[in-house]
């Protein structure tokens, strides 16, 4: 429904779009919203946090031989990584999270560390 304002109001008129009551066209046409998080954070970082975290699921179902659903419970935190002073440090917490693995690490934590050199860390935003 549009509503026009009396010419006497303005020197042009102008005109206001309403749905009707009980109206559903909004349900209709859904409106895609940008994401909050790609406001928060830049979008290239969460590509590479991403990617990074898809090759470590990659890595991991082949150094326990197995699906992706069977990779025992561990959990590599890149953002705990990135907090450590240096890589002899974080290459001792990897080691110490694969500590099951009865295949060759040595490989995958030198690529792993490799791959976080030079990334930002993720932190919580800030609700404002």
């Amino acid at each position: 429904m549009a509503a026009v304002t009396s010419p006497e109001a303005s020197q042009q008129a102008r005109v206001y779009f309403q749905t009707p009551p009980g109206s559903t066209e909004e349900a209709e046409t859904p409106v895609r919203k940008q994401g909050r998080v790609t406001v928060k954070y830049d979008r290239k970082e969460l590509r590479k946090r991403l990617n990074l975290e898809e090759w470590i699921i990659d890595q991991l179902t082949d150094l326990y031989d197995c699906e992706e659903e069977a990779i025992p419970e561990l959990e590599i935190d890149v953002d705990e990584l990135l907090d450590m002073e240096d890589d002899v440090d974080r290459a001792a917490r990897v080691k110490e999270l694969l500590v099951d693995c009865y295949k060759p690490t040595e490989e995958f934590v030198a690529e792993l560390l490799d791959r976080i050199r030079g990334m930002q860390k993720l932190s919580t935003p800030q609700k404002k």
